[in-house]
């Protein structure tokens, strides 16, 4: 490690080298020690596809900066990394890799399509792990998971066959989400609903018993092939008279029943709506009250039923192994193999020109579509694995109502709240290959059903060994979802799962509650019998400079490491750390991130005059005995600052804790401290010394309080500097000592501040440069201090000489009114008062000018007719501005006459 500071800060020279001495030095790594108390994170896994974007770093880095924190308060602080298999995203990559071999899934076969899986995550899965290490990320790599390694796989296997023992999980033909696309079903919560363009179709079904015609608006025409009934509510006057009749189904000639349903609402459009159980959600519902047949007329990739899906259907009736709710096939003839896209503008166009469609009318409506690929959904009846969710939701609903889990901020409760309490069966199998393959095993002979652990070698009915395994596998969230206590070595019982189980804090996107945070609630209830966290700190998004939300599609997002290269981890991390208020979105600012690495390379340069004024001296690294107003001043502001900040910590804040570090380096110990001290560091005997120990301590304390932030240069820094132990990271992290505080010197010390502040501040606005010397006058209550102060005013206010009494009558001087004093500064030894008065009445005058041009432009009824608004809004500040400038400037000229 670096002995002495490099004359420039150059992030780029040291982080690599820091991360890389943490690693050797085991720094990261968390035991089971009885003696401290644990402290647990659970990374929210990245997809092994990932790469590093804004999203991940904000994530990363508000772990990161709790973890250090806990890490030096003594905590056996465990930061547990890991990776999701992603099973999606994954199968994409590698099946489009194929396709540019020009060979697909089938054309290989399971077995060898996995071999290719695991490869491709061994050359890629890394990638993400490396970037985070780029940000400084503290995990514990030594217990680095993966959602499909061995534990883990265990964990889910045993899950999957508890519940399925327990009758919480079934296997039955129910409405899915299906993304003809992936060629897979999703979940509800994997739906992203879009706001697009559309239409809707009025048809009209004639009713075979009177011949009249009923109006019926759908959004999906293509639809009504599957149509098995139309339904009007029982109550609706207007069509009691056709309670048990039938319509004839248009194009197919074929008689539905007209049903009685409340989904039927009498006052929306005609109150008559189609019923097409297979492709519709509310639909199924309505079919399976009503009982009504299924049919489906749509293809899993996304085409209309033909011929060959009819008999396929038909081999399997004959065979006796349709299930319950079993859809029937429909051969859609002509429009048969046509996308759902083509048959919509087919069947339209038919429908027209038999005097079927009466009007299309346009509309702008929610549409569900993948959250992976974005293709639209299709709402498909499927044979699928579910978990009931019934008995699930209640614990999971109980913990967080009785505060054994607490989500920060508070408001998000009730988002959970909504969404567990309306929750439907999770549908958990998906028609993929990677992944973990469901543990069931069908009998060829029997059709039994056996679910376990391990695969086993016969029916355990029949007795037969032709035996198969179910093709699909689990939803990637069934796996992450036992993320806080899989990964901890359950479903045994190991002595981390016994030490860091219940995890502390979760940090995570308030857009995943659905996703994992809940999944992650329930399976811990369900399987370890309470919560698997204390506490959810949810942070928003990181979105582009105009408040835009990042997007590839839309070429507005931001490389991490980009910004790493042009400024600094640390820098990029405290921007981030600044930005964030619990819940809440920020945007991304170029300029920001560039004023935290200024921020960074004040402290350097800080450092740097420390280091001038220790390294030829044997300085200790602690308090002197005797501190003077100032040291006391520095020491107590700084003990105060710890205080808050771990407060602020504690609760969350990690904002407002920075930036109260921020303003105490910034300002006060840079601005002010090193000014008020540099008179005595030149001088010799036990008061400069005394001066170098506190800047020393003070430094070092600097360093502790800012290291969860940016943990880069604080420790280059710290290196440096007379200290005990290998690495800041484990240096304990400042608190509160009433020891330290000092209120009286303090206090003491803030007048004085504020009289030099309110010299400065009335120098500077009336033009006077630091180099022109006046004498100043204070009038207080408070001599003894101002005495004092007398050396600091000389010194930081520009005063060649100060006079402190009671009161003073002087005239012709500039009078400054503080909180503790009256100050005169006579006026001609401050300007040449007729040049002064010269100078602004003809800057009093341009201004004028300026302002009526700026009030004319905004007076002509033309220019306000046709300019922009923004070009208005432009002038309009303008105009302010001016205003303002004008007042100061009469102010200041009534001052000097």
């Amino acid at each position: 490690m670096a002995k002495e500071l490099a004359k420039s800060y150059n992030p780029s020279e040291f982080e690599d080298r820091i991360y890389d001495f943490w690693l050797k030095g085991n720094y990261f790594h968390a035991e089971v020690d009885k003696d401290k108390k644990p402290y647990t994170i659970v990374m929210p896994p990245p997809n092994i596809t990932g790469q590093l974007h804004m999203g991940h770093a904000l994530d990363e880095t508000l772990q990161d900066i709790l973890i250090r924190w806990r890490r030096m308060q003594g905590y056996s602080a465990l930061w547990l990394p890991g990776t999701d298999h992603a099973s999606i995203a994954t199968e994409a990559k590698i099946v489009e890799a194929m396709r540019k071999e020009g060979i697909t899934k089938e054309d290989i076969g399971r077995e060898e399509f996995l071999k290719r899986a695991w490869e491709w995550k061994k050359v890629y899965g890394g990638r993400i792990t490396s970037q985070l290490k780029k940000l400084g990320s503290s995990c514990d790599w030594e217990r680095e998971r993966f959602t499909m390694d061995e534990g883990c796989s265990k964990a889910v296997k045993e899950v999957f066959v508890r519940l399925y023992n327990d009758g919480k999980i079934y296997r039955g033909n129910r409405m899915v989400n299906w993304c003809p696309h992936c060629c897979t079903s999703i979940s509800d919560a994997e739906v992203e609903y879009k706001e697009q363009n559309g239409h809707f179709w009025h048809l009209l079904y004639q009713v075979k018993e009177t011949g009249e015609y009923l109006e019926i608006a759908t959004t999906r025409p293509e639809t009504m092939l599957g149509d098995t009934a139309v339904a009007v509510n029982k109550d609706d006057e207007r069509y009691k008279h056709l309670h048990g009749c039938h319509v004839i189904l248009p194009l197919l000639n074929k008689e539905i029943p007209i049903v009685c349903d409340e989904h039927a609402d009498m006052e929306k459009g005609t109150g008559v709506v189609k019923i097409t159980p297979a492709h519709d959600p509310n639909d199924f519902e309505v079919g399976q009250r009503c009982n009504l047949p299924i049919v489906r007329c749509f293809t899993y990739d996304g085409h209309l039923t033909g011929a060959k899906d009819v008999e396929e259907y038909n081999e399997l009736k004959a065979k006796g192994q349709l299930a319950e709710n079993e859809p029937e096939v429909l051969d859609c003839g002509k429009y048969a193999g046509m996308t759902t896209m083509e048959a919509r503008e087919a069947i339209v166009a038919d429908l027209k020109e038999i005097g079927a469609l009466k009007e299309v009318e346009e509309l702008t409506h929610d549409v569900g579509t993948c959250y992976r690929c974005h293709t639209t959904i299709e709402p498909m009846v499927s044979k699928q694995w579910f978990v009931k969710m019934a008995p699930l939701a209640k614990p999971a609903i109980d913990v967080v109502r009785k505060g054994d889990t607490k989500f920060i901020p508070e408001r998000f409760e009730k988002v959970y709240f909504h969404w567990m309490e309306n929750i439907k069966d999770w549908c958990i199998s998906r028609q993929l290959w990677w992944g973990h393959r469901i543990p069931a095993w069908y009998c060829d002979d029997c059709g039994e059903v056996m679910v376990a652990k391990d695969a086993p070698e016969k029916c355990c009915k029949c007795g037969s060994t032709h035996i198969h395994q179910d093709e699909d596998t689990l939803d990637t969230w069934f796996s992450s979802a036992l993320w806080p206590f899989s990964t901890l070595g359950w479903p045994d019982k190991t002595p981390e799962l016994e030490y860091f189980y219940p995890t502390s804090t979760l940090v995570t996107g308030y857009d995943i509650i659905f996703f994992w945070v809940a999944r992650m609630i329930f399976s811990a209830c369900e399987n370890m019998g309470s919560a698997p966290f204390k506490t959810v700190f949810m942070h928003g998004i990181v979105r582009d400079e105009n408040g835009i939300k990042m997007s590839k599609s839309l070429g507005n997002g931001i490389d991490p490491l980009e910004v790493i290269d042009k400024y600094g981890a640390d820098a990029l991390r405290f921007f981030l750390a600044t930005g964030n208020t619990p819940g809440n979105d920020m945007r991304y600012s170029d300029k920001r991130v560039e004023a935290c690495a200024n921020f960074a390379n004040k402290l350097w340069n800080a450092s740097r005059y420390v280091h001038m004024n220790i390294d030829d001296h044997d300085v200790k690294n602690e308090l002197p005995k005797t501190l003077t107003m100032e040291d006391k001043w520095i020491v107590s502001t700084l003990n105060t600052v710890a205080k808050e900040v771990n407060e602020n910590l504690e609760k969350f804040e990690l904002g407002i804790a920075v930036q109260k570090i921020y303003e105490f380096i910034w300002d006060c110990y840079c601005d002010w401290y090193i000014e008020l001290v540099k008179t005595r560091l030149s001088s010799d005997g036990e008061d400069a010394q005394n001066a170098r120990q506190v800047l020393l301590y003070v430094l070092d304390q600097i360093l502790r309080l800012l290291h969860p932030f940016m943990p880069y240069i604080t420790e280059e820094i710290w290196q440096t500097i007379p200290h005990e132990g290998e690495t800041v990271m484990l240096a304990k992290y400042p608190e509160y000592n009433a020891e330290l505080d000092y209120p009286e010197a303090s206090d003491e010390m803030k007048k004085i501040m504020d009289a030099i502040r309110a010299i400065r501040n009335r120098r500077a606005e009336m033009n006077v440069p630091p180099s022109r010397k006046a004498k100043v006058y204070v009038a207080t209550k408070f001599a003894d201090t101002f005495k004092d102060g007398t050396q600091f005013i000389q010194k930081l206010a520009s005063a060649s000489e100060v006079e402190v009494a009671e009161s003073f009558e002087i005239e012709g001087a500039v009078n400054i009114v503080t909180a503790d004093a009256k100050i005169y500064i006579p006026m001609d030894e401050l300007v040449d008062r007729e040049k002064e008065l010269a100078r602004l009445n003809k800057e009093l005058e341009q201004v004028k000018k300026r302002l009526a041009q700026s009030e004319g432009k905004l007076n002509n009824q033309g220019f306000v007719a046709k300019a922009p608004e923004a070009v208005i809004e432009k002038v309009k500040g303008q105009a302010a501005k001016e205003r303002e400038q004008i007042a100061l400037i009469e102010a200041a000229i009534a001052a000097l006459k």
